[in-house]
């Protein structure tokens, strides 16, 4: 089937490229759930992206009051309506007195001299049911609505018909026929759960196409409507890449074996006051300073709140706000659905062309009026940044009254690359903060516990202490280490002190073995001088008895 594209953002992807074109599309809703909108915006898109003109018949309201309405959107009718766009006022009079029969005839024939004046392509009848209401015939409604739909088959007009549900989401006029009479319908709600605004649309029917058949969260902004597209179950567009970014702090960075993997999703869990923002608040500074777009989203605090209590901890992010490389969004989770916060996180990001988001908490789109979406909105949160290749740090606040680090409030920490906890050490009346790192996938990463430091020099982690197998931290760490010192002075003083003494018996053996050697060197002296004595004695002894012989003139014996 050949289709007309809306140009709605999500729209067109949900529908598979559009509405069918040349034929009629029915959209029902509740009053406020935006039918008008959409059916506007569709016939202004073809008018001004496919330059295909277009008719707006309008059985509710006026001309200028349509204008008026739509003239926050920016789309600027009054210069469309000089070729492109044609408005029919054709709502009852409220004093209209109505006697005898009545037929959409001569309305049709007014209709098709505008259609080949104009070239129209396109056209919307918006809230039929007005007209309908009048003919107080079931079999009339049903001649006059199948005359309007063989008129726009004849015409090969791509058309948009809207008629109104009432609060039960039942059509306040018997026209469930036209459910079947039509190629494709949409139903628009507009609901408020637990005080929270939710809006949702539905392709009920599609003939001969495939469609997304599950709901759709939707909102009115600055732009008109804008539809959250179906979820993507492979991120084709996204590339593997094991280029590293710097989580903000050195030392968790040597952790992870050099940083979080670019394009990676990041999870920091963790009670409250356990610094969750503040290591959220390292990471984006340190993508600021690598010259990187960063989108911050607050859920807890004003913008300057956080620049604020940030600076305290030697995180300047004031500077990277002003040279527009930082933006901080700060939201309420009462002023709109999970939905809602999601697609105004994403058309954020894409005019900042965002490298890396952070969102604290993402838990807080769990709250109240969300229970059921916050989820699938955090998996779609996870599937939007990885498919744009974008960095995303989320942190999660843990009830501390709750259950531990096996789960996350939704329940997303399965699908999370990196997942870092934050907790508390309670030790000798005093908190002191821990990080220890769950998962981290595709690195090697440490499995210690280490302690989290802040100061206004900044945020580092301390190597790890143990005593006795557990792992010691603040002043009890100190104490230890302090004990350990002093025991290890005292043991190197004592170490000193034997070393000294062992010198100094060595010293007195050596100046007793140099004693001895002076005493056996004078002894070895004083042999050889008597050995030399009794040789001489020796000598002169022979000298004597040979003059003695010789003056005694005998022989020599």
């Amino acid at each position: 089937m050949a289709k007309a594209p809306t140009g709605i953002t999500g729209l067109d992807e949900i529908t598979g490229g559009g509405l069918p074109r040349g034929s009629a599309t029915l959209i029902e809703g509740q009053a406020g759930s935006g039918k008008t909108v959409l059916a506007l915006q569709t016939l202004v898109n073809g008018a001004r992206q496919l330059q295909e003109p277009g008719i707006f018949v309008a059985f509710e309201e006026s001309t200028p009051r349509i204008i008026a309405n739509a003239g926050r959107f920016g789309w600027n009718l009054p210069a469309l309506q000089r070729k492109k766009l044609f408005f029919l006022d054709a709502q009852p009079r409220s004093d209209l007195i109505q006697s005898g029969g009545f037929d959409l005839g001569g309305m049709l024939a007014a209709l098709e001299h505008k259609v080949r004046e104009l070239g129209a392509r396109r056209i919307v009848f918006d809230a039929v049911d007005i007209v309908l209401a009048l003919l107080r015939d079931p079999l009339a409604e049903r001649r006059e609505m199948y005359r309007l739909h063989e008129w726009l088959q004849t015409h090969g007009l791509t058309a948009l018909i809207t008629s109104k549900l009432d609060s039960q989401g039942m059509a306040q006029t018997p026209l469930s026929f036209m459910q079947f009479m039509v190629d494709c319908s949409l139903i628009l709600r507009h609901d408020v759960v637990q005080g929270v605004s939710q809006r949702n649309l539905r392709v009920v029917k599609y003939r001969g196409s495939a469609f997304a058949e599950n709901e759709s969260p939707f909102l009115i902004g600055g732009d008109g409507l804008e539809v959250a597209g179906p979820r993507k179950l492979s991120w084709t567009a996204a590339a593997v890449t094991t280029e590293r970014v710097s989580s903000g702090v050195a030392r968790l960075d040597t952790m992870l074996g050099g940083g979080y993997y670019r394009g990676a999703s990041v999870l920091i869990t963790g009670f409250p006051g356990t610094a969750k923002s503040t290591l959220s608040g390292a990471f984006a500074a340190a993508a600021c300073r690598r010259g990187e777009p960063t989108l911050f989203v607050s859920f807890d605090s004003d913008a300057q709140e956080v620049v604020r209590n940030l600076a305290s901890v030697g995180i300047r992010l004031g500077g990277h706000v002003k040279r527009g490389r930082l933006r901080l969004v700060s939201a309420r989770t009462a002023t709109g659905s999970a939905e809602i916060h999601l697609m105004r996180i994403k058309q954020i990001a894409r005019e900042l062309r965002a490298r890396c988001v952070v969102i604290d908490p993402v838990s807080a789109l769990s709250k109240a009026g969300n229970e059921g979406t916050a989820h699938s909105v955090a998996e779609r949160l996870i599937d939007w940044s990885k498919a744009e290749g974008i960095t995303l740090v989320c942190t999660s606040l843990l009830d501390e009254a709750g259950p531990q680090i096996e789960g996350t409030p939704l329940q997303i920490s399965t699908i999370a690359d990196t997942w870092i906890h934050l907790n508390y050490q309670v030790h000798a009346g005093e908190r002191n903060r821990g990080l220890s790192i769950i998962k981290s996938r595709g690195t090697a990463h440490s499995n210690q516990v280490r302690e989290l430091i802040l100061s206004d020099a900044g945020v580092t982690l301390a190597d790890a202490y143990t005593a006795g197998g557990e792992v010691l931290m603040g002043t009890l760490r100190w104490e230890k280490e302090r004990a350990a010192r002093a025991a290890r002075l005292e043991t190197e003083t004592l170490a000193d002190q034997k070393q000294a003494a062992l010198l100094a018996e060595e010293a007195e053996l050596r100046a007793r073995i140099g004693r001895l050697q002076q005493e056996l060197t004078g002894k070895r002296a004083q042999r050889q001088a008597q050995a030399r004595t009794t040789a001489e004695h020796a000598a002169e002894g022979n000298k004597g008895r040979a003059r003695l012989h010789e003056l005694r003139g005998v022989d020599k014996q």
